[in-house]
């Protein structure tokens, strides 16, 4: 009964893509960056399991130590997509390719956010890009005067809504959503519109896991649309379920952070069944890299380092773990964006032989299309399998 595990940890890139400057962000690395901060503060970046399954003998990373024998077979993975966020960088490790970048703003037109306050029935704050923790902040106090939430967006394709869930309840700011969502299509599509409900206590601000995102559906079949049309089970853990628009879902659990997804990772591994599990893992992109924390980012990595054994012991003989990322957020970079980077593959299991090094990759695709060569469910529709290279010979 094969079984396939791709856990993304969101936004861990390991060096800037050739095209980087395009997109302001040349000289970036998110990793090394991380575990220098690390050294500098902290005695180092403590990711013994990473490290044993071969994280710091991929190409590009210098500041994790290389395994003598590594454990697992490695990559790294250029992005062919044009884009950094997060559905782009999903789509392209689920087999689907997007050359024309989702359309960001600065701020949105002054008459579709009339006829969006009209359609609410109330007006609204902000119209312009900020960090999400910043802006909140800033809006927070006249947000809980007015009752008028709190609109803005960054270099993603993204529409972003903030409320106080003591002023607006959260199925109001689901609903401030789902209108948006309708609305925001043709010249208007973004990928993405996004929840964000917010608590405030003696003017400290805090997100809560109640976030939702509402994304545009994919244009084609991915690897969990191909996996599900077997009659194959695909679990999405964490914000997988939202990113495809439940597009090849059939079942899915909402992370409340980390560790809570590597639960519920360990739950469906727990399941008999053959297919997919695909976790995303966002503490590490929404709470550390945004918020430009390359402290808080190192321990977020070494906490989950630490579950892998767990995760390991899950295992069935014919699983097969996949590691990687799908953008990079470098904690030091200026400004509060995904920054354009190789994302690193890590893969172990039974099946998998030990310190094969497959290079740089020409996609995150390469994936989807090894996931679904192993489970025996057709090809996407970008992506060039590795399967061959990675298996035990007999």
């Amino acid at each position: 009964m094969k079984r396939v595990t791709v856990i993304v940890l969101d936004s861990l890139g390991i060096g800037a893509l050739p095209d980087a400057k395009r997109y302001g962000d040349a000289g970036t690395h998110t990793l090394d960056h991380i575990a220098q901060r690390m050294e500098e503060e902290c005695g180092g970046l403590h990711i013994p399991h990473l490290q044993a399954l071969g994280l710091g003998n991929i190409e590009g990373v210098l500041r994790v130590a290389p395994a003598g024998r590594p454990e697992g077979s490695f990559a790294r993975l250029s992005e062919a997509s044009k884009g950094k966020d997060t559905i782009t960088g999903h789509w392209e490790i689920a087999g689907l390719q997007t050359q024309t970048p989702f359309q960001t703003f600065a701020r949105f037109p002054d008459a579709f956010i009339a006829e969006y306050e009209r359609r609410i029935g109330v007006k609204t704050l902000g119209n312009y890009a900020a960090s999400g923790t910043e802006i909140i902040k800033e809006l927070g106090e006249e947000h809980k005067r007015t009752k008028q939430p709190i609109v803005y967006t960054s270099a993603d394709s993204v529409f972003q809504i903030a409320a106080n869930v003591e002023v607006v309840p959260l199925a109001t700011l689901y609903r401030y959503c789902e209108i948006a969502r309708e609305m925001l299509v043709g010249d208007l599509q973004v990928g993405r519109v996004i929840a964000r409900p917010f608590t405030e206590k003696d003017g400290v601000y805090t997100r809560t896991a109640d976030r939702r995102d509402y994304a545009v559906s994919p244009p084609a079949v991915t690897m969990l649309d191909l996996v599900k049309q077997e009659g194959q089970t695909v679990f999405a853990v964490g914000k997988i379920q939202d990113i495809f628009n439940d597009q090849g879902v059939t079942e899915s659990l909402h992370n409340k952070n980390n560790m809570d997804g590597v639960d519920h990772t360990l739950h469906a591994l727990s399941e008999e069944f053959a297919g997919l599990i695909f976790t995303n893992l966002v503490d590490f992109d929404s709470l550390y890299g945004h918020r430009r924390d390359p402290i808080g980012y190192g321990k977020a990595i070494e906490e989950f380092d630490a579950r892998l054994p767990q995760i390991f012991s899950a295992m069935q003989p014919e699983d097969i773990l996949m590691i990687c990322a799908d953008h990079g957020n470098d904690p030091i970079h200026s400004g509060w964006d995904h920054t354009r980077e190789y994302v690193p593959l890590l893969i172990c299991g039974e099946p998998v032989a030990a310190g094969i090094d497959l290079k740089t990759r020409a996609s995150f695709s390469d994936i989807a299309a090894t996931v679904c060569d192993y489970l025996g469910v057709g090809k996407p529709p970008a992506g060039e399998s590795f399967l061959a290279q990675i298996l035990k010979r007999p």
